[in-house]
């Protein structure tokens, strides 16, 4: 089984240290050396890979820093590897590596960058997916196009309900509060965001999540469900059409 440690950086990341049951360990992400490497002291744990979902700063910030302390090697997207810094193996959508004992799955999720990419422990239902899919949200459109992102959003939709959700910021109270400006009287999404304002109050981290509930609260994995295009007004309008709107509307709130 893969051993999971959650990491809170910056202001409001969240890096993750992956170690398999084979002894191989990674870091997804890593904004920051120093708690990646006080993590890996604390545990005895030696740095193999870093796994890099796309070329913001705030992901692969640590890239450098943490080969020359390490000797790890760095994995990323093949056609963005001009941004992804110290690149070691490229890997595209649909190929299938492994950590240790674990095979990881890359699924190509562009929009939020050209480049990113989810990577998906399919035998321990943990998905590691950047910043495309948050809890309760998704990512900003810096780089892609809604034809784009919403396509990519459909790609995750369609793993398992179980799925652990591993995204890298959070972001979620915000997009709570948004949600409730589509749907303010949906029951699965009041009892949500109760859970969620909890959790914050008591300075606790609200993601993972699960894809489930991501499925059935999060109003863009939603943009074909009837109800949310009775709330905009756009009943029967395509499914792009309507992530858009989303979108545009949470880029304002």
């Amino acid at each position: 089984m893969l051993e999971i440690v959650q990491i809170p950086v910056l202001s409001d990341n969240y890096v993750y240290l992956l170690h398999d049951a084979g002894g191989a360990c990674a870091v997804v992400d890593p904004a920051e050396s120093e708690p990646v490497l006080a993590a890996l002291a604390q545990r005895g744990w030696t740095l193999d890979w870093i796994l890099n979902t796309h070329h913001h700063w705030d992901h692969v910030g640590a890239n450098l820093a943490l080969k020359q302390v390490t000797g790890c090697r760095v994995i990323g997207f093949r056609s963005d590897a001009r941004r992804i810094p110290g690149i070691d193996e490229m890997v595209a959508g649909g190929d299938i590596f492994r950590l240790g004992e674990s095979p990881v799955r890359v699924i190509e999720v562009p929009g939020h960058t050209l480049g990113h990419v989810a990577y998906w422990f399919e035998r321990d239902a943990a998905l590691f997916c950047g910043d495309t899919l948050f809890a309760l949200g998704c990512g900003r459109l810096f780089e892609g196009t809604a034809e784009q992102m919403w396509d990519s959003l459909c790609k995750l939709r369609l793993l398992p309900e179980q799925t652990r959700v591993c995204c890298a910021h959070e972001y979620t109270l915000k997009n709570a509060r948004f949600a409730l400006t589509i749907e303010p009287d949906y029951p699965p999404l009041l009892e949500r965001v109760r859970r969620i304002e909890a959790l914050r109050a008591e300075g606790k981290p609200t993601v993972p999540s699960r894809l489930g509930e991501e499925k059935a609260t999060n109003p863009f994995l939603r943009a074909d469900d009837p109800q949310i295009q009775i709330r905009l007004g756009m009943v029967g309008a395509p499914a792009v059409a309507v992530f858009a709107e989303l979108r545009r509307r949470r880029d304002r709130f």
